[in-house]
């Protein structure tokens, strides 16, 4: 049956309706904020998948060009695959819901948010977040929500809930936060350099408002939920767990896992490995259970010792960060190059630059942009963790770090005016052992500064991680985590930025959500390990970015002309303008507004377009002197082509001060000659003569 609910959230109508389409998923909303239209659904497999480890949620964020009156571009007139956009839409619905369903089930689960409309001043994304939660919430998927989701802005110092394209556009922050009735559990955000302060009380502000949402949910599901369907437990039995303890003593685990080398203590797990398989042979259950039981063992014994006993599997304090390095300039003859190792942590980045007709053109939803002069983009090939399997392009993880990085970068990038370059950053992981896309932050921030790129100051980033006990008092947070302290721990907070503030924070985290006090003291922790990477690694590595770009990187030079002029310079189909790169090489920019950039590496042919956009764009006056090229003789005179499409004509009474009987007794095709300008004949045609030039 056909149910309306509706609230007013940030002066404005969110209405869900339920039973009115979609009726046989599990669970389905179609959601309304504004004239922004989002069907979302939730449906589950009836049984468990076989052969996992692992909760299968696949999250889909369908974004449809009709949504803003659009048809797509191409041959196919189809949604292809998936921007990117969509991917990171997906990640932040699945990040906050993924911890609240049951730790032991594998039944599939698909939440898909199929977007309708769009109104540009209410944010489809955040609508698709509502949308899930509230989905599965009335489902009859066991789930621990409802979770609500809010944007903040920051305009002139005051919150700005949920803004509007115009308040988007001019925000200094751009955070997104989900949460539960009593906890933040998920952060994701952007910013001009937030102070920590601002940023944790802007925190706090949206988990508020995320409480009214989640009231307002309470009677949804109150109305229209379903029962919560029972489920095949993949829980390790206990039995398995204590006749492991018997072989493999809690005394033995913690020598295997306590070590600071990835290496050794991957060895070190395949031999208990391999002497628990020994022992259950016989038993084909407890040998098909082996791997997620010995995951489940270590994790319990990690957790311990660092809670407990404040004992890190490295040896470190809590507080204290891996080893660092960083040096640039390691990659010859690319436009820049950093390279930044924490621990067994390393990261290479490498700059390149170039026109900005060479800015990624985006083609989606958001018609506010559409294209961006920043791309920042992250690989994380096998080899970095010691594995083989092949290439397959970038996974949703590898699209999500690279986001996270060029968000933190962006704010200290110098306008186009600056500096009128597209630059792209690629970081290649050569090793991971944890928080990679913090280095590649770090990493990036050096590379840039190599490559002459004058941003306004250097950016780092670091991971904090948690664990916790039994009660919201009993944890401890843990700076900069590897590899081990991420997998079996319960958060991995990062944050980026400057001496002055927040540039970027993705939170993700495995329980029920985060207090307070949690939150501040994680936040306070990377700031402080932040300010010791800034001064004591990349400040002592490259202090401010280089003078000007490097010698192998394209060259710039700007000019303006009257916009009346361009079709001049562009000519019929773009003739003139493609036929002065084709002269000199160079690639050509020109704005709406007359603005005109020529990119070269060579500064001699950059001078010759300049010259010859100059010649085109102005008008002949007596007394001018041109040099050209013959490009067509006829009996009565010569033409000259002083740059493409600007040409002019030397009569033949005006070639030499001597009588010339044929035009080709003086003058041949492809003749570089000087010509000054005479004026207009009695026709009104500008008149030019060779024997008149004065040389001087």
């Amino acid at each position: 049956m056909f149910k309306k609910f509706e609230m007013e959230l940030a002066g404005r109508t969110l209405r869900v309706d339920v039973g009115r389409v979609a009726a046989q998923a599990n669970g389905a909303a179609l959601m309304h904020y504004g004239d922004t239209v989002v069907l979302s659904t939730a449906t589950a497999s009836e049984k468990p998948r076989e052969g996992i480890d692992f909760f299968p949620l696949s999250v889909e964020y369908e974004e449809k060009l009709y949504a803003v009156g659009k048809i797509p571009g191409g041959f196919n007139k189809r949604e292809g695959k998936a921007s990117e956009n969509a991917i990171l839409t997906s990640r932040v619905i699945d990040r906050p819901m993924r911890p609240l369903f049951p730790k032991d089930y594998r039944n599939d689960v698909t939440l898909n948010n199929l977007v309708l409309s769009v109104d540009p001043d209410c944010s489809p994304e955040l609508t698709a977040m509502l949308g899930s939660a509230i989905a599965t919430a009335i489902s009859d998927i066991p789930f621990d929500g409802p979770t609500s989701s809010t944007q903040v802005g920051l305009i002139d110092g005051e919150f700005i809930i949920n803004p509007n394209a115009a308040q988007r556009a001019i925000s200094d922050m751009q955070l997104t936060v989900a949460s539960t009735r009593d906890k933040v559990i998920m952060i994701e955000a952007g910013a001009n350099e937030v102070p920590e302060a601002q940023m944790i009380d802007a925190i706090f502000k949206a988990h508020e408002v995320n409480q009214e949402v989640i009231r307002f949910i309470d009677t949804i599901v109150a109305e229209c939920g379903k029962e919560k369907h029972s489920y095949t437990s993949c829980a390790v039995p206990e039995e398995l767990f204590a006749a492991m303890k018997e072989i493999v003593s809690p005394e033995e685990m913690e020598k295997a896992v306590f070590t600071d080398e990835k290496q050794v203590r991957e060895e070190n797990i395949r031999v208990i490995r391999e002497k628990l398989e020994e022992a259950f042979a016989e038993n084909e259950e407890w040998v098909s259970l082996l791997d997620e039981a010995l995951y489940q063992y270590q994790k319990k014994t990690v957790r311990k010792m660092i809670l407990k006993d404040h004992k890190r599997p490295d040896g470190r304090a809590i507080d204290q960060i891996r080893p660092l390095a960083a040096e640039v300039d390691l990659i010859p003859r690319v436009h820049g190059s950093a390279m930044f190792t924490r621990g067994q942590t390393q990261i290479c980045t490498i700059t390149t630059l170039g026109p900005l007709a060479e800015a990624q053109r985006l083609d989606g939803l958001d018609e506010a942009e559409t294209s961006k002069r920043y791309m920042h983009h992250y690989n994380f090939p096998a080899y970095s963790v010691g594995e083989t399997k092949p290439s397959r392009g970038p996974g949703r993880r590898e699209i999500g770090h690279g986001a996270l990085a060029e968000r933190a970068l962006v704010p200290v990038l110098p306008s186009e005016a600056e500096f009128p370059y597209a630059i792209r950053t690629v970081s290649e992981t050569f090793e991971s052992n944890g928080s990679t896309s913090q280095a590649s932050i770090c990493a990036s921030s050096m590379s840039l500064m190599a490559a002459g790129v004058p941003i306004k100051t250097a950016v780092a980033g670091i991971s904090a991680g948690l664990v916790t006990g039994e009660t919201d008092d009993d944890y401890i947070v843990l700076t900069d985590i590897q590899g081990l302290e991420d997998f079996f721990g319960d958060m991995d907070f990062k944050v980026a930025g400057t001496h002055k503030g927040i540039t970027a924070i993705q939170m993700d985290i495995k329980i029920h959500g985060l207090t307070r006090p949690i939150i501040e003291e994680a936040i306070a922790r990377t700031k402080q390990a932040r300010t010791y990477i800034l001064d004591e690694v990349m400040a002592k590595t490259i202090a401010e970015p280089r003078p000007e770009v490097g010698p192998y990187a394209p060259k710039i030079r700007q000019m303006q002309i009257d916009p009346a002029k361009i079709g001049d310079v562009v000519g019929q189909r773009g003739k003139t303008i493609n036929a002065i790169i084709e002269q000199t090489g160079v690639k050509i920019d020109i704005t709406d507004d007359g603005a005109v950039s020529i990119c070269g590496v060579e500064p001699e042919m950059m001078e010759e377009a300049m010259r010859m956009i100059s010649v085109i764009v102005t008008d002949f006056e007596a007394g001018q002197v041109l040099e050209g090229t013959v490009v067509s003789i006829k009996e009565f005179g010569a033409f000259v082509e002083f740059a493409p499409g600007k040409e002019g004509m030397v009569h033949i009474s005006k070639i030499s001060k001597e009588r010339v009987n044929r035009v080709e007794d003086v003058l041949t095709l492809g003749d570089k000659v000087k010509v000054v300008c005479l004026g207009k004949d009695k026709m009104g045609r500008f008149s030019f003569s060779m024997k008149d030039v004065v040389e001087e």
